[in-house]
């Protein structure tokens, strides 16, 4: 794609939002010029949750337990959790800011159909082919700062797979694919600002990301990895807490079952001796069993104690047999 260009632009003017408001009727009466095929409208979550009617009266510590599924990490009062959206977010993205003074703003209930309803609205008033994005704030492992990335999503790839194709030099693209749909959420931000009151962006230029009419595609919701898929399930602390306890409904974060290699490979670090091939898994002997029931635990293997001769030894075996 040669001479490749984008602008953003967002409309200052958009009153506060509140509940039942008409967004698309704020956003189409703060632009200057109509919206045309192809373009992107990016709206914050914030304003798509008053809205909808997802303020609510409290801190966050109140709302915190029925918008999240599992604590992922804590570090002192700050919790990182896997929200009911699927989301990993501290807080489970639950806002006190830009909000009145004793509430709080919770995510919106179903950003991918928020998304989906909007571009219908824009089309039916318009005329106009658009996506939607609609994005929260959040922060990235092992960097400072936060950016804004897509919760919901409409009419648009939200992945640009170039898988298949090769680069400049002949080499081979395999697993490439940039999350564009957080690549514009990220480029809108810094058009709309934080304190801006500028919820609305149209990013124009990338008309060969939006689909069809009638084609909203897979929603935002597509990014968020299954649970197990994700190498880092639990925090640091939490996994060694998690792994000790050895509770069934704490299995999935830790992943898919490791090939008996690496099982092994993890006793012997830990507890300096490998492991005998024993059956279909592993007997280690000499060794506290909490720990290698731990290490059996993380890595989808079970533990079995044995008695013998030679005193108890500890048989690690694969979940399935």
């Amino acid at each position: 794609m040669s001479g490749l260009g984008i602008t953003v632009t967002a409309p200052d003017g958009v009153p506060e939002v509140r509940k039942g408001d008409d967004l698309a009727a704020l956003l189409l009466d703060a632009l200057e010029s109509p919206l045309i095929d192809g373009d992107i409208v990016v709206v914050t979550s914030k304003v798509v949750s008053k809205a909808e009617g997802q303020v609510r009266e409290g801190n966050r510590d109140d709302s915190l337990p029925g918008e999240t599924t599992r604590v992922v990490a804590r570090r002192g009062p700050t919790q990182i959790v896997r929200s009911r959206l699927g989301l990993t977010m501290a807080a489970a993205g639950i806002d006190a800011s830009n909000v009145e003074a004793g509430h709080i703003v919770l995510l919106p209930l179903d950003p991918d159909a928020s998304a989906r309803a909007l571009r219908a609205t824009f089309r039916d008033r318009t005329g106009a082919n658009v996506g939607v994005i609609i994005t929260d704030t959040a922060g990235r492992a092992w960097r400072d700062g936060q950016t804004d990335i897509a919760i919901g999503a409409a009419g648009l790839e939200v992945l640009e797979s170039f898988a298949g194709q090769v680069d400049a030099y002949g080499n081979d693209l395999v697993v490439t694919a940039p999350a564009v749909v957080d690549e514009i959420a990220s480029a809108a931000e810094i058009s709309q600002g934080k304190l801006g009151a500028r919820p609305f962006a149209v990013l124009r230029g990338r008309a060969d990301l939006v689909r069809e009419p009638g084609d909203d595609g897979p929603g935002a919701s597509a990014l968020i990895r299954p649970e197990g898929s994700d190498f880092f399930g639990f925090g640091a602390r939490e996994a060694v807490v998690r792994a000790l306890k050895g509770a069934a409904e704490d299995q999935a974060p830790f992943g898919a079952t490791a090939s008996v290699e690496e099982l092994s490979a993890a006793v012997a670090e830990v507890t300096g001796t490998a492991p005998v091939p024993h059956r279909d898994g592993l007997r280690v002997a000499r060794a506290d069993p909490a720990v290698i029931a731990a290490l059996a635990f993380a890595h989808g293997w079970r533990c079995e104690r044995e008695e013998n001769n030679h005193g108890a030894t500890s048989l690690l075996l694969p979940l399935t047999t």
